[in-house]
């Protein structure tokens, strides 16, 4: 052999020596997916939209972490699914999602979704974590794999009704709900709570979810003269509720909603309706500015998505680093190992320190009520 070909041959081995190492490297680089569920189409996909943002946001942070669980580099990536706010969908996609073998789901948004969801998470043993759903019978069941890390509607709607009785002094109210699990749920508790403390309920009305003209069952309400309107729903109907309580010359009525009204959106689908000053809501967890680490996470998130911000992504973005935690104290990322380090999570979050009661629910949920300033969304 020559001496050119002997050195050829010599860096020919290097080479391949070096292919075979980052080979070996690229093999130890294990990709893990996170799914987030929800509603990215449809009449709250600006909600939706904000989840998907607080754990793609987590994501990009995680990964600039180069983590390393059971030995190998791990590389997160975002599974996204729409599940429209629909129920079927909903399911339809908690089975694409069991099959995909995630390691994990954050959603979904909606109560209507995330408990049918549930059980099929529960089946395939896959975690699943909401940071926005709030019925309570989302952990009656007692799933394994089911947390929450928002206060449910026995918080919230309470939470009203002590408002509106105790320190507003009302004493009447008509209740609207939009028939679906969260919109019935919120309203059943804040009639339950407001009754027991001496409010009258004058007038129950109903709608959907889809619906946008009220003027029919505000015709009806007004008759009655309440004091208070609560609403179990959502800002899609919320905002159009306002603008025609205004044409139908209800200026004085205080509107009582739960998270689903509380959004940033409101005031622009309420298009400058002066009734906006009369919303009073709520919502789990304390305000961006008290959170532990709000006001920086807003930066950042506003930095990354102008304009987007709604209310539950600082929920995901937490739920997201809870289930990566939890797989770095079970040093494991199969779904089935770690979800017994999820049940006895402690972790310091940006909106709280997260620690979960043996079904599921948060230990010691905050709620946090909010009006509209000269249309700004403020902490009471």
């Amino acid at each position: 052999m020559t001496k050119t070909s002997q050195a050829t041959f010599h860096l020919s081995v290097l080479a391949a020596g070096a292919l075979l190492a980052s080979a070996a490297q690229a093999q130890d680089v294990q990709t893990v997916k996170i799914a987030h569920a929800g509603p990215t189409s449809g009449g709250i996909a600006h909600i939706g939209k904000d989840t998907e943002n607080g754990v793609r946001l987590a994501i990009d942070e995680l990964n600039a972490q180069n983590l390393t669980i059971g030995g190998k580099k791990i590389k997160f990536e975002i599974a996204a699914e729409d599940d429209a706010a629909d129920p079927k969908q909903g399911t339809a996609v908690a089975q694409k999602l069991c099959d995909a073998k995630v390691a994990g789901v954050v959603g979904h948004l909606n109560s209507g979704t995330t408990i049918p969801a549930s059980k099929i998470y529960n089946d395939c043993g896959i975690p699943h974590v909401t940071g926005a759903a709030t019925n309570p019978n989302l952990t009656k069941p007692g799933y394994k794999t089911t947390f929450r890390i928002i206060a449910n509607d026995n918080a919230l709607g309470a939470g009203l009704a002590f408002y509106a009785v105790d320190t507003l002094k009302l004493k009447t109210v008509a209740i609207i709900d939009d028939r679906t699990a969260y919109g019935q749920g919120v309203a059943d508790v804040f009639k339950k709570t407001a009754t027991a403390k001496g409010m009258k309920v004058v007038d129950e009305q109903f709608t959907t979810d889809k619906a946008t003209d009220f003027m029919a069952i505000l015709t009806a309400i007004k008759a009655k003269n309440p004091d208070a309107i609560f609403f179990g729903g959502m800002d899609p109907q919320a905002g159009p509720m306002l603008r025609q309580m205004e044409q139908l010359g209800m200026a004085d009525v205080k509107y009582f909603g739960g998270d689903g009204v509380c959004t940033s959106e409101i005031a622009k689908l309420a298009a400058g309706a002066k009734t906006l000053a009369n919303v009073i809501c709520a919502e789990g967890g304390s305000s961006l500015a008290k959170m532990p680490g709000g006001t920086a996470w807003k930066a950042k998130y506003d930095a990354k998505y102008p304009g987007q911000f709604q209310v539950y992504s600082p929920y995901t973005y937490d739920a997201t680093f809870l289930l990566v935690d939890a797989m770095k104290r079970a040093n494991s990322v199969d779904p089935k190992v770690y979800v017994n380090e999820l049940a006895k999570a402690n972790f310091k979050g940006v909106t709280s320190t997260i620690a979960f009661e043996p079904n599921g629910e948060m230990k010691n949920p905050a709620i946090t009520l909010y009006v509209y300033k000269d249309g700004k969304k403020t902490p009471l």
